[in-house]
């Protein structure tokens, strides 16, 4: 079975930071690009950024400077570093794994708030 786990989200204040990871099993983590969606209380499902099999990242012009995606692919992790958070950073974050061929796995999200 593929799977996809994230883990990392909480609550956090703004200006705070928070690290998201994500380990996978069951597909050839090599060869999958990885990343990270988002879907915020009464929002579309975004794409936060992604990175491939070739170390490339992308971000949403929203999330640029201040977030980071990574990848392991010793562990199978990916991770997503976050910082200067803000209030509208608050939503569902989930990994996916993503191929062209094949339709993408996802993970079942982890919760982030930024609150004060």
């Amino acid at each position: 079975q593929v799977q996809l786990v994230e883990s990392g989200g909480g609550l956090v204040q703004p200006g705070g930071s928070l690290r998201l990871s994500c380990v996978a099993s069951g597909i050839i983590f090599r060869s999958y690009a990885m990343g990270w969606y988002r879907q915020g209380p009464g929002k579309q499902r975004e794409l936060v950024a992604s990175i491939t099999s070739g170390d490339n990242t992308n971000y949403a012009d929203f999330v640029k400077g201040r977030f980071s995606i990574s990848r392991d692919n010793v562990k199978n992790m990916v991770y997503l570093q976050m910082s200067s958070l803000k209030p509208e950073d608050t939503a569902v974050y989930y990994c996916t794994a993503m191929r062209s061929i094949s339709p993408p796995f996802w993970g079942q999200g982890t919760q982030v708030t930024v609150s004060s």
